[in-house]
């Protein structure tokens, strides 16, 4: 009789938020850990969930373009991984830090300098095992439209312009005063 396989869950990147998770608006972000706009992106992502304490949450999404960026792909797997462990964001923060040096042995020590202390970390990454859930995200930003990096959305809207602390701060406040606009349901 062979036996059963034993099914894992895998927390997958779209249910991967930093910031209060009552937060009523919902920033999303569709890049890759080699690209500099990405990188500077952050800086401003970092800056933003301050300023918008308790207001925002971030959700990153992973789009790597491997035709420019061969080591995106295992980076992105390397981020999915850490989260596993609930260092998703160490991990993003140490790859963003490391953009460089993105090698499979070299994503091993960054994961090491997140905190994640899964020692399966490098097999999963040989092996593949996130390698799906890139694509989805991949797939789910073409389908949204996104054709350049790094890509903003809040709701199903796409934030039109440069990634910098003004224009993405409009549009949360824009969103913000929508969501003030809204009927409140009554219990």
């Amino acid at each position: 009789m062979p036996l059963a396989k034993e099914v894992i869950e895998i927390i997958v990147p779209k249910d991967v938020f930093v910031g209060v998770a009552s937060a009523p608006i919902t920033l999303v972000e569709f890049g890759e850990y080699e690209n500099e706009d990405c990188a500077k992106a952050n800086e401003v992502v970092k800056q933003l969930l301050e300023k918008y304490k308790g207001k925002i949450k971030f959700n990153f999404r992973h789009f790597p373009l491997t035709l420019v960026h061969q080591r995106s792909m295992k980076a992105s797997e390397a981020a999915i991984a850490a989260a596993q462990t609930g260092k998703f964001w160490e991990m993003h923060n140490v790859l963003f830090n490391n953009r460089r040096n993105l090698g499979t042995v070299s994503l091993k020590i960054h994961s090491i300098e997140a905190g994640v202390k899964d020692k399966n970390f490098l097999d999963a990454l040989v092996n593949g095992i996130y390698g799906a859930k890139v694509q989805d995200d991949l797939k789910e930003g073409i389908s949204r439209g996104v054709k350049e990096i790094p890509a903003f959305f809040i709701g199903k809207d796409q934030i039109k312009g440069k990634p910098t602390l003004a224009n993405l701060s409009a549009a949360i406040d824009e969103a913000l005063k929508k969501e003030k606009k809204k009927p409140t349901k009554k219990k």
